[in-house]
C-alpha cells in the first residue's frame, strides 16, 4: 500500500531544470517600406474575418481540427481565437496582437471577444490609412485612447439596470437566439438568486437539465497549480473527497504527515483550507502529489481575522453537520499533529479554480446550516452597524443560496462541445448584466456612440487627435456591418437607415430581418461587454499604430530523413 515516506516529506528541494545556455537567433524588420506593418495587418484581417463569421444571429460555424477524437464545430469566438496559429513570423505576431484584445474580454466579462477583434480590426484599419498618408501615430493614438475614456463615459449614461424578464433575453441573444437556452439560465437565476452560483457540466442524457444542492462557492483559488486535475481547463475537481480546516498558518510539513498519511492509506481525496500554507510545508505536499501517493489541493481561506474563523466555522458546519467537522484551532486544545479524520468535513464534490472554489454536498447536513443561518439572522437583528449586516447576510447568503448544476445533454460529443460553450457565454453574459446593467444590443449601442465623437473632438488637444477620434468614430461602425453581412444585408444601408432615427432603442433585428424596437424585442446588450470591447480595442491599436520594428525568431530547417532502404531477404534476383 502507498505511503508517503518521512523522507520525501521533510526534503523539500526541488530538482532545479537544466538551463540551455544556447540562445535563439532573432529577425528584425523595420517599417521603412510600410511592409512589415502591412504584414502585422494581414494577420490582424485574417484573425477578424475567421471569427467574424460567428457574429449575431445569423452567425456561422467554424470547425476546428482536433487531433485527439471528432473535430470541434464551434460558434464561440474565444475557442477559435485559442486555435489560430499562422505561418508567416509576422502574420501570426499580428494575429496573437488583436488576439489578446478577445481573450481579454472574455476573460473579464466571459463574453463579447468578436466583437471586440472586429472593433480593433476597425481602429488598425482606419488608422493604418491616416499614418500611410503622415500623420503622427503617437498623436492618433493619444487620440484613440482619449476617444475610448470619454465613450466609457457615455457608455455609463446609456446604460440601465437589467429587469428580471430580461435576463432570459440577455442569455439568448449570447447564445445566438436561442431561447430554450435562456430560459434555462432565468430559472436557475431565479431558484439560486442573482448572486447565487451557477455551474455547467456535461450530462448523461440528450436532454439539458437543471439541478440545485446544497454547497457554498468563495473567491479562493488553490495555491499552486501543480494541484490541478484537468491540464485542459486548469481546475482541481475531486469527488468524495474530505476537507482539513485550519484556523493558522501552516509552517511544519510534519504537522500534516499523519492526517496525510491516513488519507494515502484509506484513498480519499483532501482539501486543505487554512489561513496560509507556507512554501517549507507546501513544496513536500506538491511533491507527493506529483508523484501520484496522493490526491490532494491547498487553498487559502476566505477573508481575513475575525470574518476568516466566521467563514470557517460556516464551511464546518456546511460539511460535517452538527459540528463533526472541527476547524482545527491550538487555543481550543486540538492541534494539527493530533487531527484525526474524524475531524474532517465532507464533499461530494469540489471544484477549485484559479480564483474560486466550490464546494458542493450531498445536503445531509442541511438541518445544521438552517439552524446556523437562523442564528446569523438573530445576529443580523441585534447589529446596527451598516458594515456588519452587510456581512453577516453575504454570509447568509452563501450557506443558504444553494448552487445550480445545469447538466449539458446532446445527441453527439460535437454538439455537446458546441452547447456548453454556448451556455458558457450565456451565463457569463447575464452575470455581466447583472454587474453593470444592459444597453440596446445588435451593435446599435455601438453605432449610437459614433454620434457623440463630434462633441468628444471639441475637447482634445489638436487636429492628429481629432483625427484619431474620427478613426474611432469610423471603427464602431464595423459590428453593426459585419451583423448585417452575416444576415445577407449590405451593412451601409442597416448603417444609415438605423442612423436616420432618433429613437435609441430603434434598429436592425438581424434574427427577423426587420427595423423595430429591439428593447421591446429583447435584444440587449450587457453593458460590461460593450465596455470592455471599446476599451481593449482601443487599447491594441494605440500599441499597433505605434510599432516601427518587429523582431522575430528565426526558423530553424529541420534536417530531412532520409528513406530507410527496404530490407531485402537475401535471395538474388529472380531468374539468375
Amino acid at each position: 500500500m502507498a505511503s508517503i515516506s518521512a523522507i520525501s516529506f521533510t526534503n523539500s528541494a526541488f530538482p532545479s531544470p537544466a538551463l540551455s545556455t544556447r540562445a535563439m537567433a532573432k529577425e528584425l524588420y523595420f517599417h521603412h517600406d510600410g511592409s512589415a506593418m502591412k504584414k502585422l495587418q494581414t494577420g490582424v484581417d485574417m484573425v477578424a474575418e475567421l471569427v467574424g463569421v460567428t457574429l449575431g444571429p445569423k452567425g456561422r460555424n467554424v470547425v476546428l481540427q482536433n487531433k485527439y477524437g471528432p473535430p470541434k464545430i464551434v460558434n464561440d469566438g474565444v475557442t477559435v481565437l485559442k486555435e489560430i496559429e499562422l505561418e508567416d513570423p509576422l502574420e501570426n505576431v499580428g494575429a496573437k496582437l488583436v488576439r489578446h484584445a478577445g481573450a481579454k474580454t472574455n476573460d473579464l466579462a466571459g463574453d463579447g471577444s468578436t466583437t471586440s477583434v472586429v472593433l480593433a480590426q476597425g481602429l488598425i484599419a482606419e488608422g493604418m490609412k491616416v499614418i500611410a498618408a503622415g500623420m503622427n501615430p503617437i498623436q492618433i493614438s493619444r487620440g484613440i485612447e482619449k476617444t475610448a475614456n470619454a465613450l466609457v463615459c457615455e457608455l455609463k449614461l446609456m446604460s440601465r439596470e437589467i429587469e428580471d424578464h430580461e435576463l432570459a433575453d440577455v442569455a439568448a441573444v449570447s447564445a445566438g437566439n436561442d431561447y430554450a437556452v435562456g430560459y434555462t439560465i432565468c430559472e436557475a437565476l431565479q431558484k439560486v438568486g442573482k448572486r447565487g452560483f451557477i455551474t455547467i457540466e456535461k450530462g448523461k442524457s440528450t436532454e439539458s437539465s437543471l439541478q440545485i444542492v446544497e454547497g457554498m462557492q468563495f473567491d479562493r483559488g488553490y495555491l499552486s497549480p501543480y494541484f490541478v486535475t484537468d491540464r485542459q481547463k486548469m481546475i482541481v475537481e475531486f469527488h468524495n473527497c474530505k476537507l482539513l480546516l485550519v484556523d493558522k498558518i501552516i509552517k511544519d510539513p510534519k504537522e500534516l504527515f499523519k492526517i496525510l498519511d491516513s488519507a494515502v492509506k484509506e484513498k480519499y481525496p483532501i482539501v486543505i483550507i487554512a489561513e496560509g500554507v507556507e512554501k517549507e510545508a507546501l513544496a513536500p505536499v506538491i511533491r507527493n502529489k506529483l508523484r501520484g501517493v496522493l490526491k490532494v489541493a491547498a487553498i487559502k481561506a476566505p477573508a481575513f481575522g475575525e470574518r476568516k474563523s466566521n467563514y470557517l466555522d460556516d464551511i464546518a458546519i456546511l460539511t460535517g453537520g452538527s459540528m463533526l467537522s472541527t476547524v482545527i484551532r491550538d487555543e481550543m486544545g486540538l492541534t494539527l499533529e493530533k487531527a484525526r479524520k474524524e475531524a474532517l468535513g465532507t464533499a461530494s464534490k469540489v471544484l477549485i479554480t484559479k480564483n474560486s472554489t466550490l464546494i458542493v454536498t450531498d445536503g445531509s447536513t442541511q438541518a445544521a446550516v438552517q439552524k446556523r443561518v437562523s442564528q446569523i439572522q438573530r445576529l443580523v437583528e441585534n447589529t446596527e452597524e451598516n458594515f456588519q449586516k452587510k456581512i453577516l447576510n453575504e454570509r447568509i447568503a452563501k450557506l443558504s443560496g444553494g448552487i445550480a448544476i445545469l447538466q449539458v445533454g446532446a445527441q453527439t460529443e460535437v454538439e455537446l462541445k458546441d452547447k456548453h460553450l454556448r451556455i458558457e457565454d450565456a451565463l457569463n453574459a447575464t452575470k455581466a448584466a447583472i454587474e453593470e446593467g444592459v444597453v440596446v444590443g445588435g451593435g446599435c449601442s455601438l453605432l449610437r456612440l459614433s454620434l457623440k465623437v463630434d462633441g468628444i473632438k471639441e475637447l482634445l488637444d489638436n487636429e492628429e487627435q481629432k483625427i484619431g477620434a474620427d478613426i474611432f468614430k469610423r471603427a464602431l461602425h464595423y459590428p453593426i456591418r459585419l451583423i448585417a453581412k452575416n444576415a445577407g444585408v449590405n451593412g451601409s444601408v442597416v448603417t444609415s437607415k438605423v442612423l436616420s432615427n432618433d429613437d435609441v432603442r430603434y434598429g436592425y433585428n438581424a434574427a427577423r430581418d426587420c427595423y423595430e424596437d429591439l428593447v421591446t424585442a429583447g435584444i440587449l446588450d450587457p453593458s460590461k461587454v460593450v465596455r470592455c470591447c471599446l476599451e481593449h480595442a482601443a487599447s491594441v491599436a494605440k500599441v499597433f499604430l505605434t510599432s516601427s520594428a518587429v523582431v522575430v525568431d528565426i526558423k530553424e530547417l529541420e534536417p530531412i530523413s532520409r528513406r530507410k532502404p527496404v530490407p531485402t531477404s537475401g535471395i538474388g534476383p529472380m531468374g539468375l
